[in-house]
């Protein structure tokens, strides 16, 4: 014969125990001692039974646990097992979409209090109940917070670290509700939480500062202020002591490598975009798909020889399905390959040109493999004619000579255009590239001056 002891842990997992018959004993301590025990397993039966409906029947279950709630009383000492009814009863109420009962039961299980909780207790219930109206709405989620922080707010010191995880938890509810008023004074209290008695910040905090930097850089991104982006960019990056969670990294490097991006710094773009994507593969993010296709157009804006798929990180990605259209992108690049270029494109309009930030960057790419394109066909050629090279490149007459000016005022080309002839001159003297040039410089300050004069007449 065999008997069985099941003691519970905080998170309610049930571990048993066997014991032989003949190591059993009663001890008589009384009829009052064995009522008291009969009750408390009546009680602890009605919330596992009660626990056990909540997913399938949250209605039944929710009753149940009131029960749970009203023996206790009746017992006259409410403990362990109303704190647990009421965790559940958070749950209940948010699968019956019951938001205001919701908050109710969270309040009384934040102000409940019994001789065995422990600080380790009160924070796994918080989570446990955040967690579970993640789902709700931002309405609801904000509310919850609120009434947490509330709560935390009597005893900051014992529990500032869960304070600073809810109060960074609301911070980015407000960012996603694009909230930014609010949510800049919020950042600016949770940097001085990071900060000593002295004003500086708190070494040992840096890893929690770096995350308060990569929600204020994600905000600053969307406002489109870019002085402040890259002050706080370079500033996060100096941060000391730091081991922030590889996800955090991710967000700082691709919000900087979007910065870059804007600079028409397409080295340091491609820089900041590979750290991103490493971090983000570290994390196992799934952004970091969307950041290969960062790094992979910032590459090609660079025109950098090497090709990113090269590298340890980024080969195992070569062949997902949401990169192959950029993997045959890059090899049409390589390749000076014009009109397969843009055939990708045309084909690929979901994975590659629907993406907002790639899209505006396409008129700078195609921009980047017609000049390469233009070189490549100019190289042995003296002289060329303009429509040869359109066809060529599949644009107009116009736009063909628009690049050819700027490669000759840029000095990558050396000649001049016969517009009347429709024609480029290559390898002409110094002196036609200098007085072609000094003639570019003099047409374009007459079409300021002409715009100038249009608009103060008009």
């Amino acid at each position: 014969f065999f008997f069985v002891v099941c003691t519970m842990d905080d998170d309610d997992e049930c571990e048993f125990e066997y014991e032989e018959e003949d190591d059993y004993q009663i001890e008589d301590d009384g009829d009052e001692d064995m009522i008291d025990d009969d009750a408390e397993v009546e009680v602890e039966n009605k919330y596992y039974n009660a626990k056990g409906e909540v997913d399938d029947c949250p209605k039944e279950a929710y009753n149940m646990l009131l029960e749970v709630l009203e023996r206790e009383k009746e017992n006259g000492s409410p403990g362990k097992w109303t704190f647990k009814a009421l965790k559940q009863l958070v749950k209940c109420s948010f699968k019956l979409k019951k938001f205001d009962e919701m908050r109710q039961r969270y309040k009384e299980l934040l102000e409940f209090s019994w001789p065995g909780l422990t600080r380790n207790h009160t924070e796994k219930a918080i989570n446990k109940c955040l967690d579970v109206a993640s789902t709700a709405g931002a309405q609801v989620l904000q509310s919850l917070y609120e009434i947490t922080l509330e709560r935390l707010g009597k005893d900051t010191k014992n529990q500032e670290k869960l304070w600073f995880n809810i109060k960074l938890k609301l911070a980015n509810l407000f960012f996603e509700t694009r909230d930014f008023n609010v949510l800049r004074g919020m950042v600016t209290e949770l940097k001085n939480w990071c900060r000593d008695a002295d004003g500086s910040y708190d070494v040992k905090k840096g890893t929690q500062l770096l995350t308060v930097y990569s929600l204020e850089i994600q905000m600053q991104t969307e406002l489109k202020d870019y002085k402040t982006l890259k002050t706080l960019y370079s500033e996060s990056l100096e941060v000391e002591s730091a081991i922030p969670p590889p996800r955090i990294l991710g967000i700082i490097r691709e919000c900087g490598g979007k910065m870059f991006m804007r600079q028409g710094n397409w080295e340091d773009a491609n820089s900041a975009f590979f750290q991103a994507f490493k971090n983000y593969d570290e994390a196992g993010h799934p952004r970091r798909i969307q950041c290969l296709k960062y790094l992979v157009l910032a590459n090609m804006l660079a025109s950098s020889n090497i090709n990113p798929f090269d590298s340890t990180e980024a080969k195992p990605y070569k062949n997902d399905t949401e990169i192959v259209a950029m993997t045959d992108l890059i090899d049409a690049y390589g390749c000076n390959d014009i009109k397969r270029f843009e055939r990708i494109l045309k084909d690929n309009r979901s994975t590659i040109v629907d993406d907002p930030f790639i899209k505006g960057y396409i008129d700078p790419l195609l921009k980047t493999i017609r000049t390469q394109v233009l070189l490549d066909i100019c190289k042995p050629y003296t002289r060329i004619r303009i429509p040869f090279i359109s066809q060529e490149l599949n644009i107009v007459d116009e736009e063909v000579e628009a690049l050819l000016v700027g490669l000759i005022l840029d000095n990558r080309l050396v000649g001049f255009i016969d517009q009347v002839n429709q024609l480029l001159h290559l390898g002409g003297s110094t002196t036609q590239g200098s007085r072609y040039q000094a003639l570019q410089k003099w047409t374009a300050q007459i079409g300021v001056i002409h715009s100038t004069l249009c608009s103060r007449i008009g």
